[in-house]
């Protein structure tokens, strides 16, 4: 992973640039800018699927010996969505689907939303949280968890 991350580095920050000659320095900020807008946006998506308020954590101890039926209600329990247009949904790999996405990680990402109203109205039928909420208060609701945790006595 290393040498992948690092052939990558090389080439966007030292061939794309020395290939852009007068450019090289547009090019550099250029590249920059977009790696750091990707990462911030998939860190974005990626906590708020996974770490706003409703979503659960789990111990190692909680998930030894769980049956097939715990394991997809844990999936569930730990994940959580992020509602939007369909072209946020398109923006975020279709990734704002989290629950369905841990549900069934082998089904194309562009389903998720097909399924999505029969995954939420089976978890209302037998009283599992879906977890969902749009953005800006999914992602303040992950830094409030993030703060509190890590106060001390928390």
């Amino acid at each position: 992973m290393l040498r992948k991350a690092a052939r990558q580095a090389g080439k966007d920050y030292l061939l794309f640039p020395l290939l852009a000659g007068p450019s090289a320095l547009p090019c550099l900020l250029g590249n920059l800018t977009a790696n750091m807008a990707r990462s911030i946006w998939a860190h974005t998506v990626i906590f708020c699927g996974h770490f706003p308020d409703g979503a659960e954590s789990f111990t190692a101890d909680e998930i030894e010996g769980e049956t097939r039926g715990e394991w997809y209600l844990r999936q569930a329990l730990g994940s959580a969505n992020i509602e939007g247009s369909p072209v946020f949904h398109i923006l975020t790999g279709n990734l704002s689907h989290q629950i369905e996405h841990h549900l069934f990680p082998d089904l194309p990402s562009n389903r998720y939303a097909r399924i999505a109203p029969r995954v939420r109205a089976l978890c209302e039928k037998h009283g599992v949280p879906y977890t969902t909420g749009r953005l800006v208060r999914q992602y303040a609701s992950v830094w409030a968890r993030i703060w509190r945790m890590a106060l001390p006595g928390s």
